[in-house]
């Protein structure tokens, strides 16, 4: 039997607020998607004025980073003709995407997530993907702290 870590409502909820604040920082409205490891969505949110073509880059992105395993701006570069992994974009009915904005969401070695961002230049995307990532982490590594320090209290 498998044991699957899968992120919460909460935690994606964390994640959008951390890329929402960046967006808002460098003023570019975004359309900002968690899923699951599965690359199933878990929440998601269009800032005012964020694209609506971009709604379903922002689920693919993350899709794409949770199911890969990587972010999809590591792509960009492999996907150029010649290289072996040229077509790879059209894969999945063109849900893969090679556009930077989407994240993996990794604790301790495993995947249990993605981010995707989109409304911006690639650049905006990452940067605001990045912050949305920062602030999961930060809640995840402060949720363990509380649990080591709630356990070994209890083992006394």
């Amino acid at each position: 039997m498998l044991q699957i870590q899968r992120l919460s409502v909460n935690d994606a909820w964390t994640a959008i607020a951390g890329a929402r604040d960046q967006a808002m920082e460098i003023g570019t409205p975004m359309c900002i998607a968690v899923v699951d490891e599965s690359g199933t969505p878990v929440a998601f949110e269009r800032m005012d004025g964020g694209k609506v073509h971009s709604v379903q880059l922002a689920i693919d992105k993350a899709f794409t980073a949770a199911s890969s395993r990587r972010g999809t701006h590591e792509y960009s570069a492999l996907c150029i003709p010649g290289n072996l992994a040229f077509g790879i974009h059209t894969a999945l009915g063109g849900r893969f995407c090679i556009v930077g904005g989407g994240l993996p969401v990794t604790v301790e070695g495993v995947t249990v997530g993605g981010i995707g961002v989109s409304s911006g230049t690639p650049q905006e995307d990452m940067l605001c993907a990045e912050a949305g990532l920062r602030r999961l982490t930060q809640l995840l590594v402060e949720s363990s702290a509380v649990a080591a320090a709630t356990s070994s209290g209890a083992t006394r």
